[in-house]
C-alpha cells in the first residue's frame, strides 16, 4: 500500500503517471532486474496496440462509409478495401522505425501503456457513437452518461491519463470524431450538447494537466520563458509538425536526442518554409472540408495529439522526439492506408490486371522489407547507452554537450572513469556553465581516488548550482579524506536543501557514530527512519548506538526490527549476539552468531568459536 500511495501522491523524475510506475513495479516483482521481462512487456503492449489500431481503423472506415454517401466514397469503401486500409495502417504502426524508441526504451513504458488505454477509449467511444446513430436529429442528440460504452470509454480514458499525461487530448479527439466521421456535430446546438457530453473527459484532462505542470515544475524540468521566448517555441513547434511528417515518409537518420536549436527566427528559410507549409496544409484542409471532411479531421487529430509536446510549455532540452509520434502518427498512417486501398481498387479495375499485379505486389513487399530493415537497424542503436550516445554524437557533434554528458554518465556507470572524464571535459568545453557535468566529473575523480580534483569539481558545481547532490557527494569525499567536520557540514547543507531525501541522514548518522557522538547519530537515524521506515540498516545502526550508550532494551528492539525487515542482514545477528553475550544471555547469543556465520560474517564465526 505504501508504494501505491507513493505512485499516486508523489512526483518523481518530473513526472506524475502512477499507472506506469505500478506497471514497472509489477515487472520488477516478476522479473527482478532481468531486462528480458521488462522488454517483453513493452513488446506485448505494442503488439496489442497494433491489433487495436487495425480494429479501430476498420471501425472508423465503416463509420466513414456510412456517412460518405453524398461524397461518392461509399462505392470505394467496400469490405475488401476496408480490410486493406486496416491492414496497411496496422503494418505501418507496428513496423515503422519512428516507433522503435517507444518500445525498446523500457523506461518509456508510458507511451505504449497510455496508447493501449487511449485506443481502447476511442474504440469504446466509437461503438457508443455508432450505437446511438451517427447522424441523429438535432433534438435527439443528448449525452448518455450512463451508457455502458460511454462509461467504458471514460474508464479507459482515466487509465490512459494515469499512464501518461499526453492523453489529455482525448476530449478534443472525441469532438473531432463527432464532427467527422460520426457527424454528430451539425450545428451550434449539437456542438454544445457534444461539449456537455465531454465534460467528464474535460475535467479529467484539466486535473491531469495541473498535476503534470506541478510535477515538472517541482522537478525543475520546465524551461523558463526567459530562456526560450514564446515566439521561438512556436516556430520550433511548427517546424516539428513538418519534420515529423517527413520522418514518417522517409524514416532515416532518426536520432534518440534532437537538441534544441540555438538560432530560431522566422527569417530563416527552415522556419519560414515550415510555417508556410503548415498554413498551406491547414487552408487546403479547411477549403476542402466543404466537399470532403476527412482531410481536416485527420490533420486536426495530428496537430491536437502533438500539441502537448510541441514545446509551447518547454520541458527538457530536446526540440522533438521520435516517441512523441506514437499516437499522432495514426492520422497520416490512416491516409496512407486509404490511399493504398484506393490504388488497389483502381488497379484491380483495370482489364489487364496481371500485367500490373506483379509490379504492384513487388513494390508493396519492397516497402515492407525496407521499413523492417530500418526498424531493426534502429533497434540496434539502443543496444546499450554508450552505443546510443555515440551514435547521437556522430549525427550532431557540434551541439552535443548534453550528449557527451550522457555518454559520460554511461561510461561512469560501467567503471570507465577515465573515458567518462574525457566526455565530461568535452561537455564542459561546449558549455562552461554546465553544473551537472562538473558534479559528475567530480564523481569520476572521487571514484579514481583523486579526492582533491573531485573537491575542486564539486566546488565549481556548487558555485553554479548549490544542489543536494553536489553537497552530499562533496561530503562523502571529505569523509574519505578524513575531514569529518567539513563532511558533516556538507551533509547538513544537503539536508537543508532537501529534507525529504534520506541518504544524507544515513551518512551523517553513520559518521557521528564513528566519531563517538552517539546521541547525535541517533538523532540522524531517527529522521532517516521517519522518512524510510523500511530500511533495516538504519535500525541496526541506531540499535548499535543505543548499545554503546547502554540502553540495551532500545538496542534490542532496533535489532529485532532490523531482522524482521531483512532476515539476511548478517551484521545485525552479530550485533544482537554481542548484546546477548554482554548481558549474560549466552544461550541466545549462540544461535545469532551461528546465523551470522552462516551468512558469511567472519567476526561472528570467530565469536562462535570463542564461546563454544
Amino acid at each position: 500500500m505504501a508504494f501505491i500511495k507513493w505512485a499516486f501522491f508523489d512526483f518523481h523524475a518530473s513526472n506524475w503517471h502512477p499507472l506506469t510506475w505500478i506497471s514497472h513495479a509489477v515487472d520488477y516483482a516478476i522479473w527482478g532486474l532481468n531486462p528480458l521481462g521488462h522488454h517483453l512487456t513493452n513488446v506485448v503492449l505494442h503488439a496489442a496496440n497494433t491489433f487495436l489500431v487495425v480494429f479501430l481503423t476498420v471501425m472508423l472506415v465503416n463509420a466513414l462509409k456510412d456517412t460518405s454517401i453524398k461524397n461518392g466514397l461509399s462505392e470505394f469503401l467496400d469490405d475488401r478495401t476496408t480490410l486493406i486500409t486496416g491492414g496497411v495502417t496496422g503494418l505501418l504502426f507496428g513496423l515503422h522505425p519512428l516507433h522503435v524508441e517507444s518500445v525498446v526504451w523500457v523506461a518509456e513504458r508510458k507511451d505504449v501503456l497510455c496508447a493501449l488505454f487511449f485506443l481502447l477509449s476511442i474504440t469504446m467511444y466509437t461503438q457508443y457513437a455508432v450505437s446511438i446513430s451517427s447522424r441523429p436529429p438535432e433534438g435527439h442528440l443528448s449525452p448518455r452518461f450512463f451508457n455502458k460504452r460511454y462509461l467504458a470509454a471514460l474508464a479507459f480514458g482515466i487509465l490512459a491519463v494515469l499512464s501518461k499525461p499526453m492523453a489529455v487530448t482525448i476530449p478534443v479527439v472525441l469532438l473531432i470524431l463527432d464532427w467527422y466521421p460520426f457527424e454528430r456535430i451539425l450545428s451550434l446546438k449539437t456542438l454544445l450538447v457534444a461539449l456537455v457530453e465531454k465534460l467528464p473527459f474535460i475535467a479529467l484532462s484539466c486535473i491531469s494537466s495541473v498535476l503534470t505542470v506541478l510535477a515538472q515544475g517541482t522537478g525543475g524540468a520546465i524551461v523558463p520563458i526567459e530562456s526560450v521566448p514564446l515566439s521561438a517555441r512556436v516556430l520550433v513547434g511548427i517546424r516539428s509538425l513538418i519534420l515529423y511528417l517527413w520522418k514518417m515518409i522517409w524514416p532515416v537518420n532518426l536520432i534518440p536526442f534532437y537538441p534544441y536549436p540555438a538560432d530560431v527566427s522566422l527569417s530563416s528559410l527552415e522556419y519560414l518554409s515550415a510555417t508556410a507549409m503548415v498554413i498551406a496544409i491547414t487552408v487546403i484542409c479547411v477549403v476542402s472540408a466543404q466537399r470532403q471532411k476527412l482531410w481536416l479531421s485527420v490533420w486536426s487529430y495530428y496537430v491536437i495529439t502533438l500539441a502537448p509536446v510541441l514545446g509551447i510549455i518547454q520541458v527538457g532540452r530536446q526540440a522533438m522526439a521520435d516517441r512523441y509520434t506514437y499516437l499522432p502518427s495514426l492520422g497520416p498512417f490512416l491516409i496512407v492506408g486509404l490511399a493504398v486501398a484506393w490504388t488497389w481498387r483502381k488497379v484491380n479495375a483495370i482489364t489487364r490486371w496481371n500485367s500490373i499485379k506483379k509490379p504492384f505486389s513487388a513494390a508493396t513487399i519492397f516497402v515492407l522489407i525496407a521499413m523492417s530493415y530500418l526498424t531493426l537497424a534502429q533497434i540496434g542503436i539502443w543496444n546499450n547507452s554508450i552505443r546510443l550516445w555515440s551514435y547521437v554524437i556522430g549525427k550532431n557533434p557540434e551541439r552535443a554537450h548534453l550528449v557527451f554528458y550522457f555518454r559520460g554518465l554511461a561510461l561512469l556507470n560501467t567503471d570507465q572513469a577515465d573515458k567518462a572524464i574525457d566526455d565530461f571535459d568535452r561537455a564542459i568545453a561546449l558549455d562552461p556553465y554546465f553544473s551537472d557535468a562538473f558534479l559528475n566529473r567530480g564523481n569520476a575523480f572521487e571514484k579514481k581516488g583523486e579526492f582533491e580534483k573531485a573537491i575542486n569539481n564539486f566546488d565549481r558545481a556548487i558555485a553554479l548550482n548549490p544542489s543536494y547532490e553536489a553537497y552530499f557527494n562533496r561530503g562523502i569525499t571529505f569523509e574519505k579524506m578524513g575531514q569529518l567536520d567539513k563532511s558533516i557540514g556538507d551533509y547538513d547543507r544537503a539536508i537543508a536543501l532537501n529534507p525529504s531525501r534520506y541518504e544524507a541522514y544515513q551518512a551523517g548518522g553513520t559518521l557521528y557514530g564513528k566519531m563517538g557522538l552517539f546521541d547525535k547519530a541517533i538523532e540522524y537515524f531517527n529522521r532517516y527512519i521517519a522518512i524510510n521506515p523500511k530500511h533495516s540498516e538504519s535500525y541496526n545502526n541506531r540499535g548499535l548506538c543505543y548499545a554503546y550508550l547502554g540502553e540495551d532494551d532500545r538496542a534490542l528492539q532496533d535489532f529485532n526490527k532490523a531482522i524482521a525487515l531483512d532476515q539476511d542482514l548478517a551484521v545485525t545477528y552479530r550485533n544482537r549476539g554481542n548484546l546477548y553475550l554482554r548481558t549474560g544471555r549466552r544461550e541466545l547469543a549462540f544461535p545469532d552468531f551461528q546465523k551470522a556465520c552462516d551468512l558469511g560474517n567472519e567476526p561472528a564465526c570467530n565469536a562462535l568459536k570463542a564461546i563454544r
